[in-house]
């Protein structure tokens, strides 16, 4: 029987990925969604791109694009390097970059420009890595960067009375636009989380495995997750993105 399953922000740490994988016991059949932000952390990003490529050829994958991989874009193909993007594991994406060749590299680049700014399922779930702020919907954003660098929707989705109907007056609009909302980018660490969060519509699958949490993966049909290790127990003697600011 196939699956959907949705998977939080990676942050370069490939082991986990793997574990996570192994302990869904993901086959060819089931279609794997991923929130984006695959690089910027621990220490194998840009191996945890070639082996996403590679799962790409025996999986249905969507790949969405996240804050950190549109920074690790604008570095691979301009070469300049943004202090605020060095300082935010950029640092950690570089070195990894050292051993891939040229050729690899324009691979890896074309993997990046390919990734999309949010997936519209058959149906109406809407997965994007963090957000959007049109009332009417993500076709009509003004802005696309607010894709992958909002917190707006989650903080909104946050705050909102549990017992409120979605037919109310004072449900948001936006959350009323789709059946559900899977996000990344926002750690549920921050919390006190380390699993999946829904507030209203939206579900939080970022569990902070750049930080001291795990790597989520989550059938989105049956709600059942699974887990690698904490992410840090797996890249001893790597600090991650621990040493940031969440």
């Amino acid at each position: 029987m196939s699956r959907k399953l949705v998977i939080g922000d990676i942050h370069g740490g490939l082991r986990a990925l793997e574990q996570v994988l192994e302990r869904a016991e993901v086959t060819s059949s089931d279609t794997l969604i991923f929130l984006g932000d695959y690089v910027d952390g621990w220490s194998e990003a840009a191996q945890t791109i070639a082996y996403l490529m590679e799962l790409s050829k025996r999986n249905t994958c969507i790949f969405i694009l996240g804050n950190h991989d549109q920074l690790c874009r604008d570095w691979l193909s301009s070469g300049k390097v943004l202090s605020l993007w060095s300082q935010q594991g950029g640092e950690e994406t570089m070195a990894s970059y050292k051993a891939i060749s040229l050729e690899e590299k324009k691979e890896h680049l074309i993997f990046f420009e390919g990734l999309k700014p949010y997936y519209l399922d058959p149906e109406n779930r809407l997965f994007v890595h963090a957000g959007f702020t049109n009332m009417h919907g993500v076709a009509y954003e003004y802005f696309s960067k607010l894709f992958y660098w909002d917190r707006t929707l989650w903080e909104m989705a946050l705050s909102l009375d549990p017992g409120i109907s979605t037919t109310s007056d004072r449900f948001p609009k936006r959350l009323q636009l789709y059946k559900e909302i899977y996000i990344g980018h926002t750690p549920v660490t921050r919390i006190g989380k380390t699993v999946p969060v829904q507030a209203a519509s939206v579900w939080n699958i970022d569990t902070g495995a750049a930080f001291k949490g795990p790597l989520t993966a989550m059938d989105i049909d049956s709600r059942k997750i699974w887990q690698s290790d904490p992410v840090y127990t797996l890249y001893p003697g790597e600090k991650g993105r621990n040493k940031k600011p969440a």
